[in-house]
C-alpha cells in the first residue's frame, strides 16, 4: 500500500509542467493552500535573497572557521533573524585556530619585473612583521633523501616551488575543441608522464605535503610557493597551511608555471613576497542557531541545515553562501506565513564543515532530544543550481511522507525534481550525514552544477556574481514548503533503515555509516621529519 501511495504521490509532484498565472500564481498548485500560496508570493515575489548575500558575501566576505570575519557573519545572522522576530543565538562547541588574513602581493623581480596572482592559504604565517622579503626561487630537487638533506642546507632565505607545473593552464575542453586527435592525445600523454616523473621526485625524497613543508620551514626556506590549478581558466583551490614560521603561498596556474620554467632553466629567478597575517591562538567557535518554537509538538523538530563556514580564497559564494541564503531566506518566509508551527522549526548554520562536518557533528552529540524528535532535516551544500535531485536517504519508508510533500508543491519547482528510493545515507559530504548517521532523517538536496566542481567549489573565482538569483528564490521557496509540510505532517517520518547495500571499493560489504566525532580543537601541526 505505501508503495502504491508513493507512486500516485510522485505522478501528482510531477504532473503536467505549468507556467505562473497572471499575479504571479504558478498554475502547478493542486491544493487551495493559503499558507503555500502565501509562500510562494513571499519567496518567489517579494525574495530578499540577493540582499542577504550581497551583505554576507560583498560586506561580509568569507567565513574561514576562527576568523574574525567568520565571527562578524555570525553575529550579523544571529541580529538578522531577531529583526525578523526569530530566536537565534551562537552556541559554541569548541576552540579552533584563530587567525587574521591581511594583505598578499607577490613580485617577479629578476630576470623580469612582474606583479603575480597569488595569495596566502588560510592559516599560513606571513612575513616577519609583514614586511617585503626577497629571495631566490628554485625548485623541489630531483635527487634521493640523502641528496634532499643535503640540499636543504641551502634552502635558507628561498623561495620553494612545492607543487607539480602544470604543462598547460588551457582547460581540456578547449584542447578537445580546437586540437587534432594526435595532438591532444600527444598533450595528454605528456602531462600524464610529467605527473608521473613529479610523484617519482617526490617519493624519492622521502617527504610530501605537510612533512615536506615542514621541513623546508625548519630548513629556513623564505616562503614555500603552491598552486592547485582547478582545471578551469584562472581558477585555483584555495585551502589551508600548516606551517607556523614559512608563508605558504597560492600561486595561479599560469604564474606559478612562469617562475617553475625560469628556476628549471636556471634564469635567476627572483620574487619578494609582502604577506600580513596574526595568529590569533585558539578561539572558540560557534554554531548559529535558530529556532521558530512549537505550538503542539515543540519537543518535534523539522530543521533546516547549511554550512557557514567556508575557506577563505574567495568569498564562498556557492560553497555556502547560497545554501546559507536559502535557509535563512526560507526562515523568513516561514516566520510569516507560518508563524506558529505545529513542530518547532530549527536551523543551524554550522561552523567547521570544511574541516570535517565538526560543527553539525558536534551538534548531534550534544543535542539528543533534538537527534531524538526529529522529523526532517533538509541540507543544502552544492552551489547555486536548482535543487533537482532528493532521495530517502536510504530510510526505506520515509519515501511515502517525502512524495506527499512533493506532491503538494508547485509543479514548477517539482518538476525538476528527480526522487529516489530508497536511496543511501550520505557518508559524510555534507552535514546531512552527521544526521543520517545516528539513524535520523536528515535529507539532502542535490542542485544542477552550474559548473560547480570546476570554477566555484573550494575557489579564488567564488563570488558574489556566480550566483544565479531565480534559482535560490527556488530552493528557498522549495525549502520552506517542505519544513511547513513535514511540521504539520500527522505521522512521524519513518526510521526503518535499508540493509542491502552496494559492496565498497575493496569488495567489502556495504553497510550504514558510523557516525564520527566532532574534532573539537585545530590539530597540532605536523613536525618535520
Amino acid at each position: 500500500m505505501r508503495l502504491l501511495v508513493l507512486i500516485l504521490a510522485l505522478a501528482v509532484a510531477t504532473a503536467a509542467p505549468s507556467a505562473a498565472q497572471p499575479g504571479g500564481q504558478p498554475s502547478g498548485f493542486t491544493v487551495e493552500n493559503p499558507v503555500l500560496r502565501r509562500m510562494w508570493a513571499l519567496g518567489m515575489d517579494s525574495s530578499m535573497a540577493p540582499r542577504l548575500g550581497q551583505v554576507l558575501l560583498d560586506s561580509l566576505g568569507p567565513r574561514l572557521t576562527g576568523t574574525p570575519l567568520m565571527e562578524a557573519a555570525q553575529r550579523w545572522a544571529v541580529q538578522t533573524y531577531q529583526s525578523w522576530g526569530i530566536t537565534a543565538r551562537q552556541e559554541r562547541y569548541g576552540t579552533w585556530r584563530g587567525w587574521r588574513r591581511g594583505r598578499t602581493h607577490l613580485d617577479l623581480l629578476q630576470p623580469r619585473v612582474r606583479s603575480l596572482e597569488a595569495m596566502m592559504l588560510a592559516w599560513s604565517p606571513g612575513t616577519p612583521g609583514g614586511r617585503p622579503v626577497r629571495g631566490e626561487v628554485v625548485t623541489i630537487p630531483d635527487t634521493d633523501s640523502t641528496g634532499f638533506a643535503q640540499w636543504l642546507r641551502g634552502v635558507r632565505g628561498k623561495f620553494v616551488l612545492a607543487s607539480f607545473p602544470e604543462p598547460t593552464c588551457r582547460p581540456d575542453p578547449s584542447w578537445e575543441q580546437w586540437a587534432t586527435r594526435a595532438t591532444l592525445e600527444r598533450m595528454r600523454n605528456d602531462r600524464t608522464a610529467a605527473r608521473q616523473a613529479f610523484q617519482q621526485r617526490l617519493n624519492r625524497l622521502g617527504a610530501m605535503g605537510p612533512r615536506l613543508h615542514a621541513r623546508l620551514e625548519e630548513a629556513g626556506a623564505a616562503g614555500i610557493l603552491t598552486s592547485t590549478w582547478s582545471n578551469g581558466w584562472g581558477v585555483n583551490k584555495i585551502f589551508g597551511a600548516q606551517t607556523q614560521r614559512a608563508p605558504v603561498i597560492d600561486v595561479s596556474c599560469e604564474d606559478y608555471g612562469l617562475l617553475w620554467r625560469l628556476a628549471e632553466n636556471r634564469q635567476g629567478p627572483v620574487v619578494e613576497l609582502m604577506a600580513e597575517a596574526e595568529a590569533l591562538g585558539e578561539v572558540p567557535v560557534f554554531n548559529v542557531i535558530g529556532e521558530i518554537r512549537g505550538s503542539e509538538l515543540p519537543d518535534e523538530y523539522v530543521m533546516l541545515s547549511a554550512h557557514f563556514d567556508s575557506w577563505d580564497g574567495s568569498s564562498g559564494a556557492t560553497d555556502n553562501g547560497t545554501g546559507t541564503i536559502v535557509m535563512m531566506e526560507a526562515m523568513r518566509i516561514l516566520r510569516l506565513a507560518y508563524p506558529n508551527p505545529r513542530r518547532t522549526i530549527l536551523v543551524g548554520h554550522w561552523s567547521g564543515e570544511e574541516q570535517g562536518l565538526n560543527g553539525s557533528r558536534a551538534f548531534v552529540a550534544d543535542n539528543p532530544r533534538v537527534v531524538e524528535g526529529l522529523q526532517a532535516l533538509f541540507n543544502q551544500d552544492n552551489g547555486t543550481g536548482r535543487v533537482s535531485n532528493m532521495s530517502s536517504a536510504g530510510l526505506t519508508m520515509a519515501a511515502g511522507n517525502l512524495a506527499r510533500y512533493l506532491s503538494q508543491i508547485p509543479a514548477d519547482i517539482t518538476r525538476n525534481i528527480t526522487f529516489s528510493f530508497p536511496g543511501s545515507p550520505a557518508g559524510g559530504g555534507s552535514d546531512n550525514a552527521s544526521f543520517i548517521c545516528a539513524g535520523a532523517p536528515g535529507f539532502g538536496l542535490g542542485s544542477n552544477s552550474w559548473d560547480y566542481g570546476v570554477y566555484t567549489w573550494h575557489t579564488n573565482r567564488d563570488t558574489y556574481d556566480k550566483i544565479a538569483w531565480d534559482e535560490i528564490r527556488n530552493n528557498a521557496t522549495l525549502v520552506a514548503m517542505l519544513a511547513y509540510l513535514a511540521s504539520e505532517d500527522r505521522e512521524r517520518m519513518p526510521r526503518e533503515r535499508r540493509d542491502v547495500f552496494q559492496s565498497g571499493p575493496g569488495g567489502q560489504p556495504g553497510r550504514w555509516p558510523q557516525c564520527q566525532p566532532a574534532q573539537r580543537s585545530a590539530p597540532a601541526p605536523q613536525p618535520a621529519r
